[in-house]
């Protein structure tokens, strides 16, 4: 499980500093009044349901790739469709954060927020057993 955790917080770690190094060159972050709301509209709240949509179809699709996993297998073998559900997850959220900076960086605040929830979702041993269920 060890060994195994660790490639996939590597994977983790990937993903997140990928996304850190295009914000940071490509949103000019070094510039910290890019980090203000900007003003809504009606024309512009579609870009506030990006990372809203990214949150809750990413939540679902994992929980539902995660309930599919047999319950019968071992924890090392329930690893790699728990590693591909949570894959998919960083997918959507990583997307939708590159989606804002590249068509809407006046919004780019709200990519940051999907940043931080990302790497928030940090693999541990503990949210692994808990997700698949393994804690009594």
């Amino acid at each position: 499980m060890k060994e195994q955790l660790k490639i996939f917080k590597i994977i983790h770690i990937a993903l997140v500093a990928g996304l850190i190094f295009a914000y940071f060159f490509l949103g000019n972050l070094s510039n910290i009044t890019q980090l203000k709301l900007p003003k809504m509209d009606s024309d512009n709240t579609v870009y506030l349901a990006i990372p809203i949509a990214a949150f809750i179809v990413s939540n679902l699709l994992f929980k539902m790739l995660v309930s599919k996993i047999d319950s019968n297998l071992s924890l090392k073998e329930k690893l790699v469709p728990y590693q591909s559900a949570s894959v998919v997850r960083y997918a959507i959220i990583e997307g939708s954060a590159f989606l804002i900076l590249i068509i809407a960086p006046d919004f780019i605040i709200f990519g940051v927020l999907l940043i931080v929830y990302l790497i928030l979702l940090l693999p541990t041993e503990y949210r692994i057993k808990r997700d698949l269920k393994l804690l009594d």
